[in-house]
C-alpha cells in the first residue's frame, strides 16, 4: 500500500521551490528509469540530466516558459535514438553477451532478425518506435520519484527541435521526446496541490474477462 499511497500523493507539480533533491534520491530515480523494460532490451534512448541554470534558462522559452524548467532541482530530458542502425543494435547484443559471459544461438538468431528488419525501415518509423520505449522509462522515473517523495512534472509541451539544438543532441544521433523536471513543490503557489486527484473509477477503467 505504501506505493499506492505515494502515487495518490503525487501530482503534476505546477510550482517548484528550487530546493535541491539529494543526489541519492536522484540516483534511485535514474536507476529506475535505466532498469525499465524496452523492446528487445535495446534501450534506444538516453537521459540528459540538466542542472546548469544557464542551460535551463535556454530551454525554458522552448517549453512554453513553464517555471518548473528553471525552478526544478534537476531537469531530465529523455532523448530517443534518431534511427536504428546495425552499429547500435550490435552494440546492445554484444553488451549482453559480454555481461552474461556466453553466446546463445537463439539470441544470435534474434540479432540477425532485427538486423534484417530495423535498419531497412525509415528513420521516422524507427524514431517513433524508439520514442515509445522512452515513454516506458519515463513512467518508471515518475513512479520512482513519487516513491522517493520527490515531485515531478511530466512534459510534452515543448519544442523538441529547439531543445535538441540547445543540448546538441543531433550530434549524438538523438531527439528529445519528453521532459521531466524533478524537485519539491511550492505548496503556497501551486493551484493543484490541494485538489482531489481525479481518475476514472475502477469499473470504468478495467475490464476483466474470466
Amino acid at each position: 500500500m505504501e506505493l499506492i499511497e505515494k502515487l495518490n500523493w503525487r501530482f503534476a507539480t505546477k510550482a517548484m521551490n528550487g530546493q535541491k533533491v539529494p543526489q541519492g534520491k536522484v540516483d534511485k530515480i535514474l536507476e529506475a528509469a535505466r532498469l525499465a523494460p524496452t523492446s528487445s532490451g535495446l534501450q534506444p534512448f538516453e537521459i540528459i540530466v540538466v542542472t546548469n541554470p544557464e542551460v535551463k534558462e535556454q530551454i525554458k522559452p522552448h517549453a512554453w516558459n513553464q517555471p518548473q524548467i528553471t525552478d526544478c532541482s534537476h531537469l531530465l530530458v529523455f532523448a530517443a535514438w534518431d534511427n536504428y542502425t546495425e552499429e547500435r543494435i550490435n552494440s546492445m547484443f554484444d553488451l549482453t553477451n559480454e555481461i552474461r559471459g556466453f553466446k546463445n544461438e537463439g539470441w544470435e538468431n534474434y540479432r540477425q532478425m532485427l538486423l534484417g528488419t530495423y535498419p531497412q525501415r525509415s528513420a521516422e518509423e524507427n524514431f517513433t518506435h524508439a520514442a515509445k520505449q522512452a515513454y516506458i522509462s519515463f513512467g518508471a522515473a515518475i513512479i520512482a520519484a513519487a516513491f522517493e517523495e520527490v515531485d515531478s512534472t511530466p512534459m510534452e509541451g515543448f519544442s523538441p527541435e529547439a531543445v535538441d539544438e540547445v543540448l546538441n543532441l543531433k550530434e549524438k544521433g538523438l531527439k528529445s521526446v519528453l521532459l521531466l523536471p524533478i524537485g519539491y513543490r511550492d505548496a503556497s503557489n501551486d493551484w493543484l496541490v490541494n485538489l482531489t486527484k481525479v481518475r476514472k473509477p475502477k469499473e470504468a477503467f478495467i475490464t476483466e474477462m474470466n
